[in-house]
């Protein structure tokens, strides 16, 4: 497994993602035996950092963390968890909920640390209620190794955080779509710039870039026939001088398994690879329609419209379109049916506050409506 040094060990490249972990039951309640032979394996094979949040899997992640952690050395593994600014609103929360993490990751510390999702609205909750102050006096107690942040927003802000506080690492969304799609390039530089090492998360862009339309797909086939698509997503990210680790949010062994291969060992993308991604690129454009990588930051909806659900669909269809799928439309209009009532889109009344919200700056009711005219079409042609 590659790694990065630290002051006092070495880091893998490859990191664990715990947001996107096996499901079962009606309530998508987590897989633990399957999660636990997943991190087991990842623990096997170098991989030994990992990643959880207070919102992912509705506040599971962390209990699945400290479950599946705990059963080995905790010197064998760096552990990365997050404040969630979007849920604070005086400053005890930090304590109290800093609190909880460490019981629920049965740990006595955070090797990593992040303030989790800054952008023009949270950052303005983190400098009045002291988050960064809070947490650097948690740091000089030994309850945090490393402190940062995740970010969701323009390059003004970035470098204003950057310049205003010190950190010892930054993590951003980068991939080869979003490179100049959501201004990775940009935010990249700036953090390299900085000195400050970069985390990568959605590399492989929710898994869209892992399952890719066929003309992308093919592309990366007859470059190479063994390499998976999510490999050469990963392997972009991981070529970067600057990356300390790329984030895998997996959900399956052989996800795991696929991405510890392609880092064991680590090769950085070549100049004639480059080129493959490129043409790839090219091709998934003309397929996808919406920018989604299922991050769920716009849930809750008021009105209890299951927003990436209905993008995701969307984005089915149209890849179905560009494929000629003939059956295409027939497909959406079944995927949509298996919605329960309260989570289709003609419950959406347009108040923007899902916008408001999405990393991707989405203009999610467009698209909703887009979403409710293309059923409306298919009820009229039955």
């Amino acid at each position: 497994m590659e790694t990065r040094n630290l002051k006092n060990g070495n880091l893998s490249l490859l990191g664990f993602g715990l947001m996107r972990l096996p499901v079962k039951g009606e309530y998508g309640e987590v897989d633990l035996a399957k999660g636990i032979a997943m991190v087991d394996y990842a623990l096997s094979k170098g991989v030994n950092y990992f990643d959880t949040a207070w919102m992912y899997h509705n506040g599971n992640s962390e209990y699945f963390a400290g479950e599946a952690l705990s059963r080995h050395h905790r010197s064998g593994f760096y552990l990365a968890d997050k404040m969630p600014l979007m849920s604070l609103t005086a400053e005890a929360d930090v304590d109290r909920i800093f609190k909880e993490q460490l019981k629920k990751c049965r740990t006595p510390y955070f090797d990593f640390y992040l303030l989790h999702n800054i952008n023009q609205a949270h950052i303005k909750t983190a400098e009045s209620l002291k988050v960064y102050e809070n947490l650097k006096e948690k740091q000089k107690h030994g309850l945090i190794k490393y402190l940062g942040f995740s970010f969701h927003d323009r390059p003004e802000l970035l470098q204003a955080v950057v310049d205003r506080y010190d950190w010892d690492f930054a993590q951003i969304q980068l991939n080869y779509v979003d490179w100049e799609l959501q201004q990775a390039e940009t935010l990249y530089r700036i953090l390299e710039g900085q000195s400050i090492p970069v985390h990568i998360m959605e590399p492989v862009r929710g898994g869209s870039l892992a399952n890719l339309p066929e003309e992308a797909a093919s592309i990366f086939k007859t470059a190479n026939p063994e390499a998976s698509p999510a490999s050469w997503a990963l392997r972009y990210a991981a070529s970067l001088p600057g990356v300390q680790v790329v984030l895998s949010g997996m959900s399956t062994l052989e996800q795991v398994q696929d991405n510890v291969k392609t880092m064991s060992p680590f090769k950085p993308l070549s100049r004639d690879e480059r080129v493959v991604i490129a043409n790839a690129l090219a091709a998934y454009r003309k397929a996808a329609a919406i920018p989604c990588t299922n991050c769920r930051y716009c849930m809750d909806c008021p009105q209890g419209v299951e927003i990436p659900k209905n993008l995701g669909i969307y984005n089915n269809y149209q890849r179905a379109i560009s494929q000629a799928n003939p059956m295409a439309k027939f497909s959406f209009e079944m995927e949509y049916r298996l919605f329960k009532d309260a989570e289709q889109v003609s419950h959406c009344i347009g108040c923007g506050d899902c916008t408001t919200r999405c990393p991707q700056h989405i203009d999610i009711p467009h698209w909703i409506r887009v979403i409710r005219e293309l059923y409306e079409s298919c009820l009229k042609r039955n």
